[in-house]
């Protein structure tokens, strides 16, 4: 699968709402329902083909996509108000990600981290991002990795 990158950072082509498997997709919405109590969320509704395409998007609320269009640019980390508070609420690590959502991650499988949560780790990106367009030091992409 092509590396997809959301706005926000998020490794999009890692989530599993992208998947065309109904049973994959209605794991990620058990997950999500477990993890970050989302309700709304079904097998069909949830599937999103990434929020740079044009077609189905997961969360038709997410403020950040419109106004990364809206603004042109490729990233939230690459716009002249980034932070903001649009953007600043979907910034994140896998170990953030752990433990804001501790205790309910502590019986967490891999597979659920692997449908659940594993896209959300933009930070790594963002940070990328922003160092090869000089908007931060070179030497902060290698402390910024979680790897």
């Amino acid at each position: 699968m092509e590396k997809m990158i959301g706005y926000c950072g998020y490794n999009c082509d890692l989530c599993a709402a992208r998947s065309d498997d109904p049973a994959v997709r209605q794991k990620l919405v058990d997950g999500w329902r477990k993890l970050f109590g989302h309700q709304a969320y079904t097998a069909e509704n949830v599937r999103c083909d990434g929020c740079r395409a044009d077609g189905r998007l997961a969360d038709k609320s997410c403020e950040v996509r419109p106004c990364a269009k809206e603004r042109g640019v490729e990233s939230c980390g690459l716009c002249a108000d980034f932070p903001c508070k649009k953007v600043r609420p979907l910034m994140g690590s896998r170990e953030g990600m752990l433990l804001h959502c501790y205790p309910r991650t502590a019986d967490l499988t891999e597979e659920e981290f692997d449908l659940c949560m594993r896209q959300f780790a933009g930070m790594e990106n963002l940070i990328r991002i922003m160092v090869e367009n000089r908007r931060l030091p070179a030497w902060t992409a290698k402390r910024g990795s979680s790897k």
